[in-house]
């Protein structure tokens, strides 16, 4: 359901000529939800980015881009809301993707406050429009008719003709291009003004309008980043459905239905998330499609902002190499990473077993030795509540400081234990070590001739720090540096 947040006092004549424009001000926030609905292919993703000020959405001349419900903070003038972008509308068998989508794109309507029905000034009123017209007038939401692509003489005399479903006078815009925004947000202000006035009358005694003065949050109580990405039907939508206990993202037997990367608030355990359900990855030399580069593109940018990424792998067809080559990215970006075994329904219990995914894990995966990896399974529901400790866990893994006496302990340790070779004779000292970050945790190490220390003996510290530390499966940065010469430049 829309959230109200509201800030400073009530006003006193919720009817008054000026109370709308003081919710806006910067003494007082009401943060409603506008949802952006229209057929396939009329520009509600453009207006989306546009309103949001960044290229949030995937767009794309094709119709059905968008299939998942996209959320977004939204600016118009001085009007602040919740942007819904949503998928086209079709009349269609529930059962089908289309019908699964209308299904989603319903659920934005409900949930929204107000609605921005997007037409194509161009092509004119279609039996398509006239049908969802017909859904929003039962709805029974303010509705702001949106005349789009209305840039050319054509799209004016189409936007005219959108008189006949209805709505009240459609709103002439060109999202692409710009145009139209101030006449948009006049008549966004209007039917806002109208969702404002009930709930001041509804709500006079503040029930359900939470005071939106709380301080900033703390750093321990801020939401995870979690992306969930894998090859393509691995199971990724189902699982954060179940997650969250509503059918948020479409899912189906069809490989490759997520496009965009959509994000989810989400609580479990007393932890706050923030879930990124991504489009599935495959090989690159198989992602000719321009769509499905952006896709994957969306995806390799929810890893680079995420904290910690769950990889999941389906377990009817577990490491492949593909899931290796993104298991590799997701450590080299530096993030934590998790192993969930999904569709374990499908399988032998003796191929899950937690011993075996244990020695598979480690065999395919040894540059992050212990790795957490668990068998799932997001149709039914199994192994969730143990994924999401794990996730929490690793976070803190990835987060942990250690100070440098007690690094320096350790380095005196392993070369006790093994001392450095000499290459060609010439002796490698190690001298000192420090952590200057973690996220992940990252280490300087000083001393003579580090250049030539060779891959094993690295393999050796990181090691070693990963069992000492107990940092299993976090990516270990270690850096070396050489201690100046003071006699370097000297005759």
């Amino acid at each position: 359901m829309p959230t109200r947040t509201i800030r400073g006092p009530a006003p006193a004549a919720p009817n008054s000529s000026g109370w709308f424009q003081a919710a806006f001000s910067c003494t007082r926030l009401i943060m409603l939800t506008v949802a952006l609905v229209g057929r396939p292919n009329v520009g509600k993703s453009t207006l989306f980015n546009r309103l949001i000020g960044r290229r949030m959405a995937l767009v794309d001349d094709r119709p059905g881009v968008t299939r998942d419900r996209r959320e977004g903070e939204a600016r118009l003038g001085r009007l602040r809301f919740r942007a819904i972008d949503t998928a086209g509308f079709e009349d269609a068998d529930a059962e089908s993707l289309a019908g699964r989508m209308r299904a989603q794109t319903e659920a934005a309507i409900a949930d929204a406050d107000a609605v921005l029905f997007l037409i194509d000034a161009r092509a004119g009123i279609i039996p398509d429009d006239r049908a969802f017209a017909d859904l929003l007038r039962r709805a029974g939401k303010p509705v702001v008719l949106v005349a789009n692509k209305a840039e050319s003489k054509k799209g004016w005399e189409g936007a005219y003709e959108a008189f006949e479903l209805g709505l009240g006078e459609p709103v002439p815009v060109s999202a692409e291009h710009n145009e139209g925004m101030s006449e948009l947000h006049d008549a966004l202000q209007a039917a806002l003004e109208s969702v404002l006035e009930t709930a001041a009358a509804t709500d006079s005694d503040d029930s359900g309008i939470s005071e939106g003065n709380e301080s900033k949050e703390d750093a321990p109580n801020r939401p995870i980043r979690v992306a969930v990405v894998g090859r393509p039907n691995a199971g990724k939508s189902t699982l954060i459905n179940r997650l969250i206990g509503e059918d948020r993202l479409v899912t189906g037997p069809e490989a490759g239905i997520t496009r965009d990367t959509i994000s989810i608030d989400f609580e479990h355990g007393g932890r706050r998330f923030v879930l990124h359900d991504t489009a599935g990855i495959r090989r690159r030399p198989r992602v000719q499609d321009k769509l499905e580069k952006l896709s994957v593109a969306d995806a390799l940018n929810a890893i680079r902002f995420a904290e910690v990424v769950v990889l999941l792998l389906d377990a009817t067809h577990p490491f492949e190499e593909q899931d290796l080559r993104i298991a590799d990215l997701v450590l080299k970006e530096g993030r934590a990473l998790v192993l969930g075994m999904n569709k374990r329904d499908l399988v032998d219990d003796k191929d899950v077993a937690p011993k075996k995914l244990r020695e598979d894990a480690d065999h395919w995966l040894p540059q992050a030795k212990g790795v957490p990896i668990f068998a799932v399974s997001g149709q039914a529901g199994e192994g969730l509540d143990r994924l999401m400790q794990a996730v929490v866990k690793m976070h803190e893994v990835w987060n942990k400081r250690f100070s440098t006496s007690a690094l320096n302990r350790w380095l005196e340790g392993v070369i006790s234990a093994h001392t450095p070779p000499a290459p060609s004779g010439r002796v490698i000292k190690l001298r000192y070590m420090t952590q200057p970050k973690s996220r992940p945790p990252t280490f300087i190490l000083f001393g003579t001739r580090t250049s030539m220390l060779p891959d094993a003996y690295v393999r050796y510290l990181v090691n070693s720090l990963r069992d000492t530390f107990d940092m299993p499966g976090v990516p270990i940065r270690l850096h070396f540096r050489e201690a100046d010469n003071p006699f370097a430049g000297k005759d």
